[in-house]
């Protein structure tokens, strides 16, 4: 936020398969809710995550990545972070 506006937060919400809150969104609400103190001017947004990791690993084979690329677990998220602001922006479009 020191070198760039910042106008919206886009965060992945940790949701199970069948729609129940994964164990991870407690962590995940604790960080929002210590962002919106700091930061009340900045609003958060929620994206379903589900199945990004999935799509992320699908997306790092069909890439041609080697295997030892795709237990990159930092590569994984990054891509998976890439699929949810893509996600919430497609949304956005309609």
């Amino acid at each position: 936020m020191a070198k760039e506006s910042v106008e919206r937060i886009v965060i992945g919400k940790p949701i199970q398969p069948n729609g129940q809150p994964s164990e991870n969104l407690a962590r995940v609400e604790q960080f929002v809710n210590r962002w919106r103190k700091a930061q009340p001017s900045v609003p958060i947004e929620y994206v379903d995550e589900r199945f990004t990791s999935v799509l992320a690993h699908r997306a790092m084979l069909e890439g041609g990545l080697k295997k030892k690329a795709r237990q990159d677990k930092a590569l994984v998220d990054e891509i998976s972070a890439t699929i949810i602001l893509q996600s919430y922006l497609e949304s956005r479009r309609k």
